[in-house]
């Protein structure tokens, strides 16, 4: 890592047209490919693995003309032959130098409020996504490559629960959100729900098989999972080839509605479309079926569990423990990361209105305000990637209290958001460079658990005795 670091300054002093290859580099790439090339939402640059091609001709080619259906741009317009010959450049020499040994983990943190003991909870995961705990002493793991995972007395089972179903884990995709069902316990229930990435069968032409976020619940009986129930599945005529802006994750209201989050899936009009479902917030009961007050559940040909709409890609939900208001994080583009607080049948804007321009610097919208639709509560400019959010409460940290916690992909960090009413008053940064944190979860025990992906690793933080 340290090696990473000096070859940005060193190509930092070699000037492309105005802007060296190491800035142009962090300006376009490092969002999804990381800012030390070691991957993220899209693959490592430093693991010599070059998917579509490792020679200078198709490096250069894949940056000018993009992959469209993994997202990446094309930068044609924005960048020039020799800016692009220049960023290639760059990377084989980012490659051939670069040590990849992570950084150690902390053990130690010091915040405004508390010193806080750093431990390992659960380690050698396959880029974990969510977690859920039953209880102080249970919890359930989601790998994106398709594994779902239980930790329980005091260790992770090294066995993935048999028979979870089959995802498209490509690019952005996979088994991503785990939760519980608000009335586990009860007698006849035992409910666990995943949300993920399904794909559609199609014939022997060798086309890429359409995909979308899937909802469906079912029960784990002596790690084995079993009587599995669809409770959402997208009009076949809606999925898409793409293969990024899923969304999601899965919570529950006070009265136990559960709501989900899909992203545009790379088509950012679709966001402004209540025919389609993505780029929307849903809202369904526990079994499927459409809550009586959804906005658009008289609407026609609305898809019927959208509770809102203009959302681009949220991948944190999370409900206030007091007022029991919904709270969303989403990735804006370059620029633009939100936290919006989510309300039934409102427009978040994407992507007619936006504080991001495309990755390529190309400009989205000219406007950041339009009437009918939302402001965030808070946005990043620059992108930190923000990722999981969880309101703290628990007696470990009482003056976290009501403070939200968020995580950041693209930054590698951990915030404390204090917020009064609907505005953010401070933000602190309490971990730094741990890793890509994927996920935060306030733990039935108080303690703070945060989920790294590189290395797949699942932190727990508690106050430093």
């Amino acid at each position: 890592m340290k090696t990473l670091l000096i070859l940005c300054f060193t190509a930092a002093a070699l000037p492309i047209l105005g802007k060296t290859s190491a800035e142009l580099y962090q300006e376009h790439c490092s969002h999804c490919h990381g800012i030390a090339f070691q991957g993220g939402n899209a693959q490592s640059l430093i693991d010599g693995i070059w998917q579509f091609g490792e020679s200078t001709g198709h490096i250069s080619r894949n940056i000018k003309f993009g992959i469209t259906h993994l997202g990446m741009p094309a930068y044609a317009d924005t960048l020039t032959d020799q800016e692009i010959r220049g960023l290639v450049d760059f990377l084989k020499k980012a490659e051939s130098q670069a040590d990849p040994e992570p950084l150690p983990l902390p053990t130690y943190l010091q915040t405004l409020d508390y010193e806080i003991q750093v431990d390992v909870f659960a380690e050698g995961l396959d880029t974990p996504w969510d977690i859920a705990f039953l209880n102080k002493d249970t919890a359930l793991i989601t790998e994106r490559s398709g594994n779902l995972r239980v930790y329980a007395d005091g260790r992770l089972y090294s066995k993935p629960v048999e028979g979870t179903p089959e995802v498209v884990a490509e690019g952005q995709g996979g088994l991503l959100a785990v939760a519980f069902d608000p009335d586990y316990a009860e007698e006849g229930n035992q409910w666990v729900y995943l949300a993920y990435s399904h794909g559609l069968e199609i014939g022997p032409n060798g086309r890429k098989a359409p995909a979308m976020t899937r909802i469906v619940r079912g029960r784990i009986d002596g790690n084995r999972w079993q009587d599995e129930e669809v409770i959402f599945e997208a009009p076949h005529e809606t999925y898409r080839t793409t293969r990024h802006h899923y969304g999601t994750r899965i919570v529950f209201d006070q009265n136990k509605d559960l709501y989900f989050s899909i992203g545009d899936r790379g088509t950012g009009m679709n966001a402004q479309d209540p025919t389609r479902p993505n780029g929307k917030i849903h809202r369904i009961q526990r079994d499927g079926k459409i809550p009586r007050d959804n906005p658009y559940r008289r609407t026609k040909d609305a898809v019927k569990s959208i509770y809102s709409l203009g959302n681009r890609n949220p991948q944190g939900l999370v409900f206030h423990p007091e007022t029991d208001e919904l709270w969303a994080s989403e990735h804006g583009p370059l620029g633009g990361d939100e936290i919006n607080l989510i309300a039934s049948g409102k427009n978040y804007g994407w992507p007619v209105i936006t504080y991001g321009r495309n990755y390529n610097g190309s400009v989205i919208s000219e406007l950041t305000h339009k009437e009918g639709m939302e402001q965030p509560v808070w946005y990043w400019n620059p992108s930190t990637a923000v990722c999981g959010i969880d309101f703290y409460s628990g007696d470990l940290f009482p003056k976290w209290n009501n403070k939200l916690i968020v995580g950041a992909l693209k930054y590698e960090d951990v915030r404390i958001l204090s917020i009064e009413g609907h505005r953010v008053m401070h933000e602190e940064v309490i971990l730094k460079n741990a890793g890509r944190v994927r996920d935060v979860c306030c733990g039935p025990d108080g303690a703070v658990y945060i989920v790294l992906n590189s290395p797949g690793t699942i932190l727990k933080l508690t106050p430093k005795s």
